[in-house]
């Protein structure tokens, strides 16, 4: 009996030592235990776990059928730059918005999305060959919002992949459905993140038409724009609600009247509960053009991105033109319309139960894309010895510290006004506040001082936030600036080991972080997750041994209670 109890007391004994953490011990103890009774002082490590990466076909992200577009061209008069980007804009919608959707042939206009009133241009009132009277349309239209027909968010719209927050954006007027067909989901190509950037002649007669096609009030407030704070018939022209008119509501429309007289970047975006909707993606850029002859401007730049057909201004000083659109957005906030339908919950989730104090800015964009799909859009494409207009706003609640790599811009205008020669400052780091706008000149000479030379050249955010996706990096704002040499037939630029580097970045599952960072480039798998180990072989045993003890010990108690009352 005896000998039986000293065998289940070591069992349970060896049992607790092989079980018991170590950081229960003192930290003198712990060594020598561990020595004792924990494992073997080597382990070879695990073997990693070869990443799942899906192949990435350049016709992935490069579409066969935009090739096309790219083509420089001559549309009803028109002179369309050719683009190098892999989503090139469309060049009738280019022309279009040149001549205005009024003057165009129904030809022209069946190439493009627009309403045959989306811009409409009339009246050479001074004389100079180029039209005075501007009539533009905008509409508003949601992104990524509930469906009480679907499982998933309509219409669709990626700032990267697998990520679709909710928005709300300005869109041309257009014709048809919102989405590319029937059978799909995803929004086209002029309902998207930002509105579109607006472009009128200094001088101009502008007639900009605010057709309220969504389910709450909005209104237009023109940031930086010289307007009246009423019209010549007494109507609220400012767009904030009570102090300068009423917001218009669902279904209605409101017309802003104006005669730019000074030309600049500047902003416009709606000022309802501008807290939420300003971020919610109702803002984009507008520029005021200098007054030239024959000045036919382009109207609508979709997207942001190179200006196709720049104005005479700008073709008397530069090469090219670019407008960039910066902005972050809050999941907590843009993801509240994904969860009703009912405008009165949509209202109350947006406007009153999301608090901006305690806003966190997890998605970045330049012109509506996260990195990688900034690759496929947004890109700075030059050559050397070229002049380049930088035209910058940032839309974002945070700030931006942009920096080039390779090249020291000069500002010349800030929120429009131009900087007199003595205040002008070149810098390879600009900082924009929230709704500040900048111009750049970019020179690429190969002067060591406004270019180091040609290359692919990253354009980011220094404020590192601005450079993730959800934390995740590479991401966020990310853009590239790349000389030609260094971009490769399909328009995307050049790698060191080519489209297989890229391919992480273009799976969903990069930016849920359950790819290694470094699977694009690591050829040996050096930096994978490693193999899940198990070190519990052993210590199962120990419970089963241990287990075993005190049924001993249970069945020897009873036995010796038995025999105690029955000798």
């Amino acid at each position: 009996m005896r000998v039986a109890y000293l065998g289940a007391v070591i069992v349970c004994a060896v049992a607790v030592a092989y079980t018991i953490p170590l950081g229960l011990l003192p930290s003198g103890l712990a060594p020598d235990y561990h020595r004792l009774f924990g494992e073997r002082a080597y382990q070879p490590a695990p073997p990693a776990v070869e990443p799942t990466i899906p192949s990435l076909d350049v016709d992935d992200v490069c579409p066969s059928h935009l090739r096309p577009w790219k083509l420089a061209r001559e549309i009803e008069g028109v002179a369309v730059a050719a683009s190098p980007d892999c989503v090139p804009d469309n060049p009738w919608e280019v022309a279009a918005s040149v001549l205005g959707t009024n003057n165009v042939s129904n030809k022209t206009l069946e190439q493009t999305l627009f309403g045959k009133d989306t811009v409409e241009k009339s009246d050479d009132r001074d004389g100079d060959g180029d039209p005075d009277l501007i009539t533009i349309r905008l509409e508003v239209m949601e992104l990524n919002g509930y469906s009480p027909d679907m499982p998933d968010v309509i219409p669709q719209f990626e700032i990267a992949p697998g990520i679709k927050p909710g928005l709300w954006v300005f869109a041309p007027k257009t014709r048809g459905m919102t989405t590319i067909n029937f059978e799909s989901p995803e929004a086209h190509r002029l309902v998207r993140l930002p509105a579109p950037v607006l472009r009128v002649e200094q001088g101009d007669e502008v007639r900009l038409v605010l057709e309220n096609t969504h389910y709450l009030p909005h209104t237009i407030h023109l940031h930086g724009v010289d307007h009246p704070f009423k019209t010549l018939d007494g109507e609220g022209n400012d767009g904030v609600p009570i102090l300068s008119e009423h917001s218009t509501q669902p279904g209605e429309a409101k017309s802003y009247v104006f005669t730019p007289r000074q030309a600049g970047t500047m902003f416009y975006h709606c000022h309802v509960q501008p807290q939420s909707h300003i971020l919610m993606g109702l803002q984009g850029m507008f520029v005021v053009e200098e007054n030239r002859p024959n000045n036919r401007v382009q109207t609508f730049n979709i997207g942001g991105g190179r200006v196709r057909a720049p104005s005479a201004a700008v073709r008397e000083s530069y090469d090219r033109e670019y407008d960039l659109h910066y902005a972050d957005l809050d999941r907590d906030m843009n993801d509240r319309i994904k969860q009703f339908n009912d405008p009165r919950l949509v209202s109350r989730a947006v406007h009153r139960e999301y608090d901006i104090a305690e806003r966190t800015e997890e998605f970045h964009v330049l012109n509506g894309k996260s990195f990688p799909y900034t690759l496929l859009e947004s890109l700075v494409v030059v050559d050397p010895g070229e002049r380049i207009k930088l035209r910058v706003l940032n839309g974002g609640a945070a700030g931006i510290a942009l920096h080039l790599h390779g090249h020291k811009p000069v500002v010349t205008h800030e929120d429009g006004v131009p900087v007199g020669d003595q205040r002008r400052r070149q810098r390879d780091v600009v900082w924009l506040a929230s709704a500040q706008r900048l111009d750049l000149d970019l020179n690429t000479a190969n002067d060591g001082l406004n270019s180091f030379g040609p290359g692919a050249w990253l354009m980011h955010d220094h404020k590192e936030q601005g450079i993730a996706t959800d934390g995740i990096n590479p991401g966020g704002n990310i853009g590239v600036l790349v000389h030609g040499d260094y971009l490769d037939a399909d328009g995307l630029p050049k790698t060191v080991t080519g489209l297989d580097s890229l391919a992480p970045y273009f799976s969903p599952a990069y930016y849920r972080g359950e790819v290694p960072v470094f699977a694009g480039t690591d050829t040996d798998n050096r930096f994978g997750d490693p193999a899940p180990v198990s070190n519990w072989t052993v210590r199962l045993l120990v419970f089963v041994l241990s287990g075993v003890g005190m049924v001993v010990f249970a069945a020897l108690g009873i036995r010796r209670r038995e025999e105690e009352q029955w000798p």
